[in-house]
Order: C-alpha cells, then structure tokens, then sequence
C-alpha cells in the first residue's frame, strides 16, 4: 500500500496573553514568495537610492557647468566691448594719420618739397576684385606706430626747408607801408614829368598822406642808408635778403639808423616831401636782384 504524501506547509501560532492561542497554517510558497517580494522591493529601493544619488551628482554638475557658463558669457561680453573700444580707437589712428599725411603734404608744398604719399589707397594691398581682407586689430596698430615712425622722419626732413621759406616769406615785401592808406596817385612806369615836359620813368608807386604819418616797413630785414638820397630827399633802403630791398622817400624825419634789424610793421620814418616832390607823400620802390619791380604786385 502506498505512502500517501501530504503537502508542506507552515503553521503560524499567534498568541494572545489571555486569550487561546490561534494557528495559521500557509502553504509553503506563500513565505517564499513574500521573502521574494520584499528582496525585490529591497533592490528596487536600492536602485532608487542609487539613481536619486546619480540625478544629484549631475544636478550639481549642471548648476557648476551652468555658473561656469555665465562667467564665460561675461567674460565674452567685456572682450566683445573691449574689441569694440579698440576698433574704434584704431579708426580713429587711421583718420588721424590721413590728416597728419594731408597737413605734412602742405607744409612740403609750401616749402617747395615735393609731395608724398605713405598711407596705402584703397585699392593697394594685393587684393583680387576689389575683395579685402580683414586685418586684425595687432596688425593695425602696428601699422599706425610704423606709419607714425615715417611721418616722423618726413617731417624732420620738411622742418629745415620749411623754415628758410618762413623766414623767406617774413622778409619779403608784403602789404602796404601806410596803415589804412591804400590809395595810388603814381604808378609803377612812365608817366609824364610832373616838373616840365616829357616822360620820365617812375620806379615806384606814390601814396599820397599828411605830414607826420607813419611809414612802416613791408617786410622783415636791415637798414642799410638812412639820410639824404637825391631825388628822394630823406629816404630809408632796407635789405630784406633773398634779393628784395625796399625804399621809402621823401620823409619828413627818419626813425632808425643803417644797421638797424626791423620786422614788418616796425616804424621807419614819417611822411614829408624831401626831395624832388610836389606835396607830401612817401614814394615805395621795390627792388629784386638789383632791379626795380612793380610794388602793385606785392600790395595784396
């Protein structure tokens, strides 16, 4: 006869102070699946724990890359208004050079140098099509300082030359020798004799004035007669140098001596009629290289 098997299972006591004790009795798979539930539930816990960990270790990097990023946003916004600041700046340098090109061409032309042209044109520089090639900022002021280093040079070249012609135009005759007395009865040329008959020829221009008025000189330069000069009566010559000498006749009095430095303007003498004159007047001769030339051309 066969032995008959009877299925496991487990039997809970639960007891009560006071009371019967009860019994539970549960198949055998009943723990075995609660214990499975509760090691499942552990590692889900785990898991949990473990992911919760990982999202704040990357919440944390993220708030760290997130400040790193707003410094170099910053950063980038005073490099941006820095080279904005330094373009504008280099433009400027380059305007100012042009003019600074400009102004050294006039005083090279005004001292009879020829021109120069340093600062490149628009289309120099290699280009194909009229494309153009951006520079860098570098690049540019170093060619501002190279170009600064040039007209440096030139300009020392123009100082010397430029000089000699200011103080060549201040000893030229220029302007009238009477202040505020521009009216002409006798021009440079023939005229008829006002003492007799026929023409004679007039070497200068006569300005017509009372006695006593000023005469100044038309340009800076040195006395060389003072006194009694024939025809001119009292007269004074002066040397202008670079071939110009002017002369004032027919003075009432002299007011410098031969000798003498003047500047234009500088008093000479007063207006008379020494000499051969038919009223008060000053008679102005200008002289270049040894002959007489028409004042009219050296009035304005």
């Amino acid at each position: 006869m066969p032995i008959r098997r009877h299925p496991v299972r487990y039997t809970l006591w639960l007891a009560r102070t006071g009371a019967a004790p009860k019994t539970l009795s549960l198949p055998v798979w009943i723990p075995a699946v609660v214990l499975l539930v509760l090691v499942a539930w552990s590692g889900l816990n785990l898991w949990l724990w473990q992911r919760t960990a990982e999202m704040r270790s990357l919440q944390i990097q993220l708030v760290s890359l997130s400040d790193q990023a707003r410094k170099l946003n910053n950063q980038l916004a005073t490099e941006r208004t820095r080279n904005n600041a330094l373009s504008q700046d280099a433009q400027s340098i380059l305007k100012q050079l042009q003019v600074l090109e400009s102004e050294i061409n006039t005083l090279r032309e005004r001292a009879g140098m020829p021109k120069i042209r340093l600062l490149p044109t628009r289309n120099e520089g290699g280009g194909r099509g009229g494309a153009s090639v951006p520079a860098e900022l570098e690049e540019v002021f170093k060619y501002a300082s190279q170009q600064t280093a040039a007209f440096t040079s030139k300009l020392s070249e123009v100082s010397p030359a430029l000089t000699e012609t200011l103080q060549r135009e201040a000893a030229m005759p220029y302007g009238y020798p009477l202040r505020g007395q521009t009216r002409i009865t006798s021009y440079f040329g023939y005229r008829r004799n006002p003492f007799g008959w026929g023409f004679e020829f007039h070497n200068g221009i006569d300005f017509p004035a009372s006695y006593g008025t000023a005469v100044r000189v038309t340009g800076a330069g040195e006395v060389i007669e003072a006194g009694w000069k024939g025809p001119f009566g009292l007269a004074v010559v002066v040397d202008h140098g670079y071939g110009y000498r002017t002369l004032y006749g027919h003075l009432s009095s002299i007011s410098v001596r031969v000798g003498q430095s003047l500047e234009r303007g500088d008093l000479v003498g007063l207006v008379g009629s020494t000499g051969r004159s038919t009223g008060p007047h000053l008679h102005y001769t200008i002289f270049r290289n040894g002959g007489e030339v028409n004042p009219t051309a050296y009035l304005d």
